[in-house]
């Protein structure tokens, strides 16, 4: 493990590049450079999809939480607007799963190489099956995490689907 590893996301604050280095990287090498000048910075860490909503000034829908579970001890990214919440059930019919559960940090920080609340959408550390829940193409831009939780982007939720490898599904709990 690397020192920028051991360090991906902890609490302090990015210095130099906004973004998290593995995620910076990650960018360049999809082609989407330009995406690095449009992160943003704060000085406090966003750890909720309200507190990124706040500090980007747009609606809670508009936030593109990154939720991770372990579907029979597999890990899973589940993408899914910031006001929505995750049906399980959902979810494991359409993995085929016997078991779902919320991934603890270590399985996280060694799946995705960020530390729980800062997983950015792609760029992770191994190859990880991720799922996009419809609700994103509500949106002309959404906001992710840039792998940290001072940091956050914009995109279109199209090119964040296709970025990321994402399937589209349908696993918010519905609006009651």
């Amino acid at each position: 493990m690397t020192a920028t590893d051991e360090n991906a996301g902890e609490e302090q604050p990015p210095s130099e590049n906004a973004a998290h280095p593995r995620f910076a990287e990650a960018l360049r090498e999809l082609g989407l450079g330009e995406v690095t000048g449009r992160v943003r910075r704060f000085p406090d860490a966003n750890r909720t999809a309200a507190e990124a909503a706040a500090a980007i000034g747009c609606e809670l829908s508009q936030i593109c939480k990154s939720l991770f579970f372990a579907a029979d001890g597999v890990p899973v990214l589940v993408l899914l607007d910031g006001s929505a919440q995750v049906d399980m059930e959902l979810v494991q019919r359409e993995l085929g799963a016997e078991k779902i559960t919320r991934a603890g940090a270590h399985l996280v920080r060694e799946s995705t190489g960020y530390a729980t609340g800062a997983v950015p959408p792609f760029g992770h550390r191994t190859k990880i099956r991720v799922l996009v829940d419809r609700s994103l193409l509500d949106h002309d831009t959404v906001w992710t995490s840039a792998g940290t939780p001072y940091t956050i982007f914009p995109m279109d939720p199209k090119s964040l689907i296709a970025h990321a490898g994402g399937t589209l599904v349908d696993v918010r709990e519905p609006i009651a």
